[in-house]
């Protein structure tokens, strides 16, 4: 029984492995969220600092890491 559940184990690892994505392609994905796509957000940050220095506005920044390899 322990061997078989190492088995099931080692294969869904495998099966996540081989469908991971490439941090390109999270970050693409998470681009089509709608909260991203129906909000007016500025995605680039350069262009929001430029933006926020012509109007005085803040800049609202929400950052996070991936940890994919």
């Amino acid at each position: 029984m322990k061997k078989s559940l190492s088995t099931l184990a080692l294969l869904v690892a495998l099966a996540s492995a081989a469908v991971a994505q490439s941090p390109q392609e999270n970050k693409a994905k998470k681009l089509q969220e709608p909260f991203l796509k129906n909000g007016d957000w500025i995605t680039d940050y350069e262009k929001a600092l430029k933006e926020s220095a012509e109007t005085g506005k803040p800049i609202f920044a929400y950052m996070t890491r991936s940890y994919a390899p």
